[in-house]
């Protein structure tokens, strides 16, 4: 398999704003392939990483790739703090989704030699929780129905996250915390903190896990965007979402995006 001319044909799409007509090669069998690919995508795109985004793998590939979770990075290029109406760009005749996440902030760097985490241990990692929105975005338009090893690929589909305000993170209160995704003023999918399998330590453990097998052990001030809590909600360019968060430990939460056409003529963006 050319682990470089995949790599190369994603960033290259994406930094061209251009859409795939299909997987540029071979669609890997492993998820081993699929994170080498992902880490030579790391070195071409040449950008920070600035955080993970953590997905959750469809029941049927569970078991074939025996993992709930796939890691994808997050760069600075289309980080963005919450405003109202932030606008994000999205791929013509690629992939966009919009997902309501809760995001966890690394408050020191994780021993690069522990690859096992108990929830305690991953609790102790986190120093804040904020409200957010990831969008998920490839050039390629079928990502997420090739399945997962090609969505690692491809930055485990991550396109920008959203970062809203500090939220309270107490254990015991994940059943209050809720979440809900409007798109076009239609609700669209209903969950929350409580919605992520395992719950949201576990996840990061895993994460933690990882990413120091792959040399790239979590760093202070990451942002670990934990998992789409209402589900993965495609949008094209021009619609509008927003996303509410509730919970009994802190006041409503709202944010806003619009989406605009990505296209070559923003550089600065990419």
């Amino acid at each position: 398999m050319n682990i470089d001319k995949i790599a190369a044909s994603f960033v290259t799409a994406r930094r061209e704003a251009r859409a795939l007509a299909g997987y540029p090669g071979d669609v890997p069998a492993h998820l081993s392939t699929s994170y080498a690919i992902q880490e030579e995508a790391i070195q071409l795109w040449k950008r920070p990483v600035i955080g993970w985004k953590i997905g959750r793998l469809a029941p049927d590939f569970q078991s074939v790739h025996q993992t709930e979770r796939l890691a994808g990075p997050i760069f600075d290029t289309l980080f963005k703090p919450a405003a109202d109406n932030v606008e994000m760009p999205v791929f013509d005749g690629g992939f966009a989704a919009v997902e309501a996440e809760y995001v966890f902030r690394i408050g020191h760097d994780a021993d690069p030699s522990k690859t096992d985490y108990s929830e305690a241990e991953a609790h102790q990692l986190i120093d804040a929780l904020f409200a957010g929105v990831e969008m998920a975005g490839s050039p390629l338009a079928t990502i997420n129905a090739l399945g997962p090893t090609v969505v690692v690929s491809d930055f485990g589909n991550n396109f920008g996250l959203i970062l809203g305000p500090e939220l309270p993170f107490d254990p015991a209160a994940v059943a209050g915390m809720r979440a809900e995704t409007f798109i076009d003023g239609q609700s669209v999918g209903k969950g929350g903190l409580h919605a992520m399998p395992g719950g949201p330590l576990a996840a990061i453990g895993w994460l933690a896990g990882h990413l120091a097998r792959r040399g790239r052990p979590l760093q202070k001030g990451q942002l670990i965007s934990s998992g789409a809590t209402t589900g993965i909600h495609d949008i094209r360019a021009g619609q509008a979402s927003v996303v509410t968060f509730t919970g009994d430990t802190h006041a409503p939460v709202e944010i806003s995006l619009k989406t605009v056409s990505l296209t070559a003529s923003a550089p600065e963006l990419l």
